[in-house]
């Protein structure tokens, strides 16, 4: 059980190098009980998504992200503090690539034999949970021979459960290898041909000159309100142009909120209440029990800290306190408090040290590394060696346990806060940071094992603070509650439509000064609202439960009540010509734009007649490349006036159709084309350039994404959660 335990502990380090996969694996971690049980609620289908017609099964979907969520309890500092939703979208985002991986391994027929599989496991480079496996911890060495026989001793003795772990963790390494595999087959498939270099050095050597009448499309000439564009002109251009109208299943409100923070009145009341308790807090000689009896918002911790370690907005003035004098109340974020000093001491920022470690138990798995006796007896023996002149580094070398202090020699260097810290070694921290100074030394147990420690060196010696503050949180009393659900629950019962809403709100709110607020395209699997702070993942299951045109009951959402009304249902598909006009508009706007234009043109004879029939000046511009200046302003946003600057049939004449570019419409002359000697001519130079940066582009890619852009998947999560 130690050998499987130690996989599990450690399995998260290799799925962060997935390179397409990129998401944490959740193989390795202990089976919880209740399979049944768990986050989702509602629906009845067994399928949470599927991809490319692959379905992903809800159970063993709310298993992982169990699993997930227990390990990173039990693992706060390797992901940080990751909400409920974020865990979720990372096991979806992970099983959607591992089944695009598997679909595209299966067609291109890729395969892992046990001679390569052997040399993934135990070869030259092996993962670290493997070396982890066949390190001696008494020696610290590496030895492929111990690896094998951890790992057969799992095959042969393990549990089922132990052989079932194993057998996935296998999986997850080929699965790795597999994705090194596709991104190498892609990066290596790159090519670069010999005519195309030469292709791009003749037409870089060219050099135009040109000479042309611009209108831009908001010149005076045009009538915006008289241009009209018809559903039918913007259906048209959608079934031309589907791809760049595609959307995903989203809604949209129209919202009011209603304030329910804490009145004038409600902060008083606090006020008056923390001031009740001033004289208690000032005599008391049990300060814990009386913060805890007291319900103080902040805990008391029972440390110390610098000036500049400290969060408080009025630092200043607790630091100038005297012991057992008491500072406030004053408001800081959402408390009022009461700040007593309790001690001072000088303390430095923080600790060098270095240590030697002959490790007893892993705190990790409970596992018996050497027997106490052993090791005290070690350590004592350690300790005499160095009195008696023996090499530091050499011993720590030979005998810590410490891998990661192994990597300077034991040497470490803690904050105050750390050494502090309810993490930290406490018989460790004592002596480093408040029975010690520099040069001293000392055998210390912990729960670790038996440690060597030297003190080094006290960095930045500095008053510290032993602090305790009596906090009450300022909150809404329920009368103030009461007053805004009241008033958000009347206004939503006036309000049956959008239309009812925004008269309303016109009458009863805008005078008060509430503000009617927007929210586009709402996720169906999000938990929040742009705007709107807190999370609620209710209320946007109510959006999507409610229809077109209704109005929503008031939701309590962080310190306000919200009442919205949904104003858009975006179903996943393309995007109706309502919802895509905006964009469309005005490029069919400017398409009949240029047709006037060129009715009010006529036949073009040259630059000089065009300018006078439109009151225009004739630009000139000589140093025209077809890879342009962006300084040139006419050359890097029109790309059509470039492509015909540089078509052979327009040499020394004026283009004979206007030209409707992206910005405004163009009569160009191409006066003159000439060539120039070429940077970087030498083909095969450019071909190897060009071939390894494309290499390096290929490591930082994500050789998956053109497939899930181009993939059918389907995301239920909403039904279930």
């Amino acid at each position: 059980m130690s050998v499987i335990q130690q996989i599990r502990d450690k399995y998260a380090r290799l799925s962060v190098i997935l390179i397409a996969i990129a998401m944490v694996g959740f193989i390795l971690i202990d089976y919880v009980s209740g399979k049944g049980s768990g986050i989702f609620s509602g629906g009845n289908s067994t399928t949470i998504g599927k991809v490319n017609g692959v379905r992903i099964n809800a159970d063993e979907f709310r298993l992982k992200v169990k699993q997930q969520e227990d390990y990173e309890q039990q693992n706060p500092g390797q992901f940080g503090k990751r909400e409920l939703n974020q865990i979720v979208d990372a096991v979806w985002n992970q099983e959607v690539s591992q089944t695009l991986l598997s679909q595209v391994v299966s067609k291109l027929g890729m395969q892992i034999g046990a001679k390569e599989l052997n040399d993934i496991m135990f070869g030259a480079n092996p993962p670290e949970d493997i070396k982890r496996l066949g390190t001696d911890p008494q020696t610290g060495v590496y030895s492929s021979v111990l690896a094998v026989q951890q790992i057969n001793a799992i095959k042969k003795r393990g549990t089922r459960e132990d052989k079932d772990r194993l057998n996935e963790y296998i999986q997850q390494l080929e699965a790795q290898k597999f994705s090194e595999k596709y991104s190498s087959m892609l990066a290596n498939s790159t090519n670069f041909p010999k005519w195309l270099i030469e292709k791009q050095n003749t037409d870089n050597s060219l050099l135009a000159k040109i000479s042309l009448v611009r209108v831009p499309y908001t010149d005076s000439m045009f009538v915006d309100s008289t241009i009209k564009i018809s559903d039918a002109e913007i259906s048209g251009y959608i079934n031309k142009h589907k791809e760049e109208f595609k959307q995903n299943e989203s809604r949209s409100i129209m919202y009011v909120a209603f304030n329910a923070t804490a009145s004038s009145e409600d902060t008083a009341a606090i006020k008056e209440q923390i001031n009740s308790l001033r004289t208690a807090f000032d005599t008391t000689k049990d300060i814990h029990s009386f913060l805890a009896i007291n319900g103080s918002a902040m805990p008391f911790f029972d440390g110390y800290v610098g000036k500049n370690q400290m969060q408080q907005q009025y630092k200043d003035s607790i630091t100038r306190l005297p012991k057992n004098a008491v500072f406030g109340p004053y408001i800081d974020g959402q408390n009022l408090i009461l700040a007593k000093m309790i001690d001072i001491k000088t303390l430095p920022d923080s600790v060098k040290c270095r240590h030697i470690l002959i490790g007893t138990t892993n705190p990790q798995t409970g596992q018996v590394l050497t027997d106490d006796s052993v090791a005290h007896k070690r350590i004592d023996s350690i300790a005499n060696a160095i009195r008696n002149g023996a090499n530091f580094d050499t011993l720590e070398t030979k005998f810590s346990t410490d891998q990661a202090a192994h990597l300077n020699k034991g040497v470490m260097t803690f904050s105050s806060v750390d050494i502090q810290g309810e993490n930290f070694a406490k018989e460790f921290g004592q002596f480093i940071l408040f029975d010690g100074k520099p040069g001293d030394k000392k055998v210390v147990k912990t729960a670790f094992g038996w440690h060597y420690i030297e003190i080094l060196k006290f960095i930045n010696p500095e008053p510290h603070y032993q602090v305790a503050y009596l906090a009450k949180t300022i909150e809404p009393s329920s009368e103030t509650d009461n007053n805004a659900n009241n008033e958000a629950t009347l206004f939503a019962g006036n309000s049956r439509d959008v239309k009812s809403f925004e008269a309303n709100y016109e009458k009863e709110l805008k005078p008060k000064g509430i503000n009617k607020l927007i929210a586009n395209n709402i996720d169906p699997n999000a938990y929040s609202i742009n705007g709107i702070a807190g999370n609620d993942r209710q209320f946007i299951k109510s959006i999507y439960d409610a229809s077109l045109g209704e109005v929503l009951q008031p939701e309590r959402i962080g310190d306000q009540y919200i009442v919205a009304v949904v104003t858009e249902v975006n179903k996943e598909g393309t995007q109706s010509p309502e919802k895509a006009r905006p964009r469309i508009e005005p490029l069919l706007r400017n398409q009949k734009k240029a047709e006037i234009f060129k009715q009010k043109l006529g036949a073009i004879t040259t630059l000089e007649a065009a300018a006078t029939i439109l009151k225009k000046t004739i630009e000139t511009i000589d140093s025209l490349r077809m890879q342009p200046d962006q300084r040139i302003a006419i050359s890097g946003h029109d790309p059509k006036v470039i492509g015909a600057a540089f078509n052979p049939a327009n040499k020394g004449k004026v283009v004979p159709q206007p030209i409707a570019g992206v910005y405004g419409i163009y009569i160009e002359r191409v006066d003159d084309v000439t060539a120039t000697p070429v940077e970087n001519a030498d083909v095969s130079l450019r071909q190897k350039t060009l071939y390894q940066n494309a290499l390096q582009t290929a490591r930082f890619s994500d050789p998956l994404g053109v497939m899930r852009t181009a993939a059918t998947i389907k995301d239920y999560r909403s039904k279930f959660y």
